[in-house]
């Protein structure tokens, strides 16, 4: 299959039973047209004619998208994304269409969450929002403007004006028939709950990872007992996502990220960067994510972790000397 705009359609209806043939489509295309893709393929000597298996398919290193252009077809796209790395270290993921990404953002919120109109988004995204090619900055846009909401908005540092939001929302929550959506990076968070601790126990509160040196490092249970304390809820939820993806993982109380139906996460060793891992071993984070469609797919992160069954996973970290194996060829 040669037509991105097939595989697409493809992608949109992919269930458990679908994924592991839309998954190697998907592959095959990408084989051809994603330029570094293949190069990679090429260097490692694998014939993408023999992968018939989703566990035999090659992930590409994701330091790659710090030094080339990854795109498949051409050249040319409609917008870039830039991580918030320092210097030469920026990722940067080229965006061919930019209504896959909308509709992935869209697609996998409410797939967990519902309907974008039942939220009031309030965000808290210091150091993030100043970056004008940041993807977290674009998804929160996308859910601002789907939620359609006055009283929604970003706060960056203002804490005072976020308190006083939330306060005229609450005050008048069966006038807005809506749920306050808080979601803000960890550092942004952990500054709002101890200035200002209240019952925010109906509503969602949801952490994206994110300290930037601004305070000690916690353990996310630590981190999650002391918001779920201080904003009197049972549940804090947790996103995964990266420059270099265009879906979404999200987490409720457990910890444990559940991927939407074109996601997927497999475990490598660490030190082997070809051999996979079965379930409940820990590892390097592997990550299928099939609305890459028009850049890669198929990406070995740097992160550390485990998955389980019914496609959920754990972050435990991040990998040490995190420059994985397999990349070198094309800094050359």
């Amino acid at each position: 299959m040669d037509s991105s705009v097939d595989l697409l359609n493809n992608i949109y209806k992919v269930d458990e039973n679908s994924f592991d043939e839309v998954t190697l489509d998907v592959f095959r295309f990408q084989s051809k047209f994603c330029g570094i893709y293949k190069q990679y393929l090429d260097y490692i000597k694998v014939n993408p004619n023999k992968v018939d298996s989703i566990y035999k398919i090659p992930f590409l290193p994701i330091e790659l998208f710090k030094s080339h252009k990854i795109l498949t077809n051409s050249s040319e796209y409609e917008l870039g994304f830039e991580s918030s790395g320092t210097g030469g270290d920026k990722s940067n993921h080229y965006i061919k269409d930019v209504s896959v990404y909308k509709n992935s953002i869209l697609k996998t919120f409410e797939s967990f969450f519902g309907l974008t109109s039942d939220y009031i988004f309030l965000f808290l995204l210091p150091s993030y929002i100043e970056n004008k090619k940041s993807s977290l900055v674009f998804m929160s846009d996308v859910l601002l403007e789907s939620s359609n909401h006055g009283l929604g908005g970003y706060f960056l540092n203002d804490f005072q004006k976020l308190n006083d939001r939330i306060l005229e929302i609450q005050s008048s929550v069966n006038e807005h028939k809506r749920r306050i959506f808080l979601f803000g990076v960890t550092f942004a968070l952990l500054d709002f709950a101890e200035k200002f601790p209240q019952n925010l126990s109906n509503h969602i509160i949801l952490e994206t990872g994110g300290m930037k040196g601004r305070k000690k490092e916690i353990t996310k249970s630590e981190l999650h007992s002391f918001l779920k304390f201080q904003f009197q809820t049972k549940s804090i939820y947790g996103e995964y996502a990266m420059t270099e993806l265009l879906s979404q993982a999200y987490s409720k109380n457990d910890g444990l990220y559940q991927t939407p139906t074109y996601m997927k996460v497999l475990i490598r060793e660490v030190n082997d960067p070809f051999q996979l891992l079965p379930n409940n071993q820990r590892g390097a984070i592997n990550i299928i994510d099939l609305m890459n469609i028009n850049s890669c797919s198929f990406i070995a992160t740097s992160d550390y972790g485990q998955n389980f069954d019914k496609n959920t996973f754990e972050v435990l970290g991040r990998i040490d000397n995190s420059d994985i194996r397999g990349c070198s060829l094309l800094y050359q």
